[in-house]
């Protein structure tokens, strides 16, 4: 049986499911940090000891600013509120991307969250802010002056340290990566869901792990 040490999750969806209930794409996010809320709590209760979120991509600067804004308004809040509960939830926080071209008061917000957290171990969660995995790969090559190889590559990319994702959950019904973790995901079991981000929940979670248990994995071999 599969054991889990990583779900990572491309939270696909909350503008058009925002948009369905006619309330606009910033009402389907503000949902869909409800629903990463409840993920990561199913994900403490199911033992899983590290969860990724897609959160903004590099791309993602391409919104219109209105919605940027809202997306950033949305983790300044969070933590301002969440903080001390995050603490005492034992979530250690972690950031995946380019945090110093951030806004200056969103970088402040959340380096002090890495900071608050960094002790606690219940679970690692990896927020992917302004992360772009072709500029991670590009800035790991950049940094490393010796002669490469896999193991010491893998130092220089944002998720040093952290096992490879088993698992990746995509909702919104598209099949792809979209720039998300190019390098990690290469023997990634990847699941993808029409079901739109803010109508994903723990049961679904559940069904996936399930199944991933079943896989046979054999990484190339027999």
């Amino acid at each position: 049986m599969n054991k889990i040490n990583h779900v990572a999750f491309i939270m696909d969806g909350n503008g058009r499911w925002g948009k369905k209930k006619g309330r606009g794409r910033n009402f389907g996010h503000l949902k869909g940090v409800e629903i990463v809320r409840n993920i990561v709590q199913s994900s403490i209760k199911l033992k899983i000891p590290i969860v990724s979120f897609y959160v903004f991509s590099s791309e993602n600067w391409l919104r219109p600013k209105r919605e940027i804004d809202f997306l950033f308004r949305l983790i300044k809040n969070y933590f301002l509120k969440e903080i001390k509960h995050t603490i005492k939830e034992g979530i250690k926080i972690n950031i995946l991307g380019e945090i110093n071209k951030l806004p200056t008061d969103i970088k402040k917000t959340l380096k002090s969250a890495i900071e608050s957290t960094k002790k606690n171990k219940k679970i690692l969660v990896n927020l992917a802010i302004n992360y772009g995995s072709k500029n991670e790969i590009l800035n790991a090559s950049q940094k490393y002056k010796k002669k490469m190889n896999i193991r010491n590559f893998e130092k220089k990319l944002y998720t040093k340290g952290i096992p490879n994702p088993d698992i990746l959950i995509r909702t919104g019904g598209h099949q792809r990566l979209s720039n998300f973790m190019l390098w990690q995901l290469a023997y990634t079991e990847l699941f993808f869901l029409k079901k739109l981000w803010p109508d994903f929940n723990s049961n679904d979670l559940i069904k996936i792990i399930k199944k991933f248990k079943k896989i046979s994995r054999n990484y190339g071999g027999i």
